[in-house]
């Protein structure tokens, strides 16, 4: 059962979630954030970075497309997962005419993204087993630190913390 607020607007609830009318062809700000669950100045920073775009209306009011909604999932999937968002903008930059992505499009990106992601969660994995190794220190220059200065090897040479770049002096 569809209520009022559908009859007013084009928004309704099926499960909870908002419902947009099929004869909507473009949404509002407000209509995008209730349909996709981001909040509106999530919408408007993804637009400020170029991930997504609208329309100004004669009144200066912003205006998605309706497949803004497909883009705006594919944007907040990758985030979950640890993309950056400038890695998700050249991702979506090499679309054909920077259209919505499809389901072949996650799979080969997602696919190509796997690396990194092992990467990740390689250096969490490793992050997490020697944590203990900090408790206590402080200032993280112990010896043996493998968080704040992995392979020390200037460490070897010099006591203490250094935040410095080797260039080849002793």
């Amino acid at each position: 059962m569809v209520g009022r607020e559908s009859r007013v607007n084009g928004l309704g609830r099926v499960r909870g979630v908002p419902q947009i009318s099929e004869k909507i062809h473009e949404l509002t700000v407000g209509q995008l954030a209730a349909r996709s669950g981001a909040a509106v100045s999530a919408l408007h920073f993804y637009e400020s970075k170029g991930l997504i775009s609208s329309r100004r209306t004669a009144g200066n009011q912003r205006r998605y497309a309706r497949d803004t909604l497909r883009r705006v999932a594919f944007i907040r999937a990758a985030q979950r997962v640890g993309i950056p968002l400038a890695t998700i903008r050249e991702a979506l930059a090499e679309l054909p005419d920077e259209r919505t992505p499809t389901r072949e499009d996650w799979a080969h990106l997602s696919e190509a993204w796997r690396s990194e992601l092992d990467e990740r969660i390689k250096q969490l994995n490793r992050l997490r087993d020697h944590l203990t190794d900090c408790i206590g220190c402080g200032c993280l220059s112990l010896d043996t630190c493998v968080l704040s200065n992995p392979g020390d090897a200037f460490g070897e040479r010099r006591a203490g913390s250094r935040l410095l770049v080797d260039k080849g002096r002793g």
